[in-house]
């Protein structure tokens, strides 16, 4: 599972032999079953994390108690409440498994270390976050200004493995719609393709 965390960080910057041995030192290992939380809201998110195997889901509970997915990450993906890993407040977001899950998790303290003893891991990180708020900002503008079959078509053009993996009534949460009109695309574009 480690070799995954290599390779999506050596997509971004190079690392050296001593360097890639170094960070398996900053890493744990953890195993969540399927509905497992990592995460739950009001809880402090202690560790950032990076998926080896499976698929995970971030949300927030809105008032009529349901669920808002903000995010998917599976493999080659981290995930956390980052304003609550970074300030150590109590997180908004919960996090469970939608399958079973490997993750390699880093500490905050370990984190910070990670940054300063292997200085090329500061870049890395600052290039997610690049990306990260990139897709944010264009998230924002597909859910004000998208239909529902363009929101359900951009999200499955760009995750065409992973659409087969999520049940329909969490991809209906993530886009903003309801689960019956992502079964009606779903539906109209099976009919397109006979």
């Amino acid at each position: 599972m480690f070799d995954i965390l290599i390779s999506h960080i050596q997509n971004k910057v190079n690392l050296t032999n001593e360097e890639k041995t170094e960070l398996q030192s900053f890493f744990s290992v953890k195993k969540l079953k399927k509905k497992q939380f990592l995460l739950k809201e009001g809880d402090i998110c202690t560790h950032l994390s990076f998926v080896g195997e499976g698929l995970l889901k971030s949300y927030f509970v809105d008032e009529k108690g349901g669920e808002n997915i903000n995010m998917f990450a599976f493999e080659g993906w981290w995930i956390s409440d980052f304003k609550s890993f970074i300030s150590q407040e109590k997180a908004v977001l919960n996090i469970d498994a939608v399958e079973e899950t490997e993750l390699l998790m880093i500490s905050l303290e370990d984190y910070e270390k990670l940054t300063l003893e292997i200085p090329v891991m500061d870049r890395y990180f600052r290039i997610l976050y690049q990306n990260s708020l990139v897709t944010k900002d264009y998230r924002l503008i597909a859910s004000n200004s998208y239909t529902a079959e363009e929101k359900y078509l951009e999200f499955s053009k760009k995750n065409p493995e992973i659409i087969k993996r999520i049940p329909h009534n969490l991809i209906a949460s993530f886009l903003g719609l309801a689960p019956e009109t992502v079964s009606r695309i779903r539906r109209k574009l099976l009919l397109k393709k006979l």
